[in-house]
């Protein structure tokens, strides 16, 4: 069946006159802040005391945009007679946000949790150069880092947290157990006790009764 002549543009009228119906939304920004998701990807935040200088996550991005530096540091003995220990410790840590794609595979395999995203945006500059943020610049994004939202009411529990209630259960059990056997053995205690005090008082009555029948 042709199309009858004029139904596009009756078509687009429509969508016009329904699109001028509804209330108009203005975002004010930057007078007010845009309420951003919770999981919103907007700059890498660096938590430095959980960095171990591993290197993973410098290895893992595709593009290369992140720098470390480190030197070792040689911690004495705990106890006399002990082994020294070396342990790194981060000098540098910056992020060339020029080349990052914000792919997140740097936080992913980060497996000390020092990489987060927070929802901070508000970092673009007039120089391409001046886009690589050292680890101070990183790390005052961490305070901007949202909580963890909270699990579905209906999500399966986590086997870490699974596992830890079993154990805790299997001592709790235990104990309550130990704590039955000690009182069952105390009252076996206290029973014995008593038989012999009423045996010991019966010994005595059948005495006194034979000294008064000899009498």
């Amino acid at each position: 069946m042709p199309p009858i002549p004029g139904s596009g543009l009756a078509k687009g009228l429509a969508v016009t006159l329904r699109t001028m119906t509804k209330k108009t939304v203005t975002a004010q920004y930057p007078d007010v802040q845009p309420d951003l998701p919770p999981r919103s990807r907007g700059v890498i935040a660096l938590f430095e005391e959980n960095c171990t200088v591993c290197m993973l996550c410098a290895r893992e991005c595709p593009d290369w945009c992140i720098y470390i530096d480190s030197h070792k540091e040689t911690v004495p003995a705990a106890v006399p007679g002990g082994r020294e220990r070396s342990r790194n410790v981060l000098d540098r840590f910056a992020i060339d946000f020029s080349l990052c794609m914000y792919c997140g595979i740097c936080i992913e395999v980060c497996p000390f949790d020092a990489l987060f995203w927070s929802p901070e945006f508000e970092y673009a500059e007039t120089d391409i150069l001046e886009l690589t943020h050292e680890r101070d610049k990183l790390r005052d994004w961490m305070w901007t880092v949202p909580e963890p939202p909270a699990l579905d009411p209906a999500a399966e529990e986590p086997k870490e947290i699974a596992a830890a209630r079993k154990t805790a259960d299997k001592l709790r059990t235990q104990r309550e157990q130990e704590a039955a056997e000690r009182e069952a053995a105390a009252q076996a205690a206290d029973a014995q006790n008593a038989a012999g005090q009423n045996a010991a008082g019966q010994e005595a009555a059948d005495r006194e009764g034979t000294q008064e029948g000899q009498e």
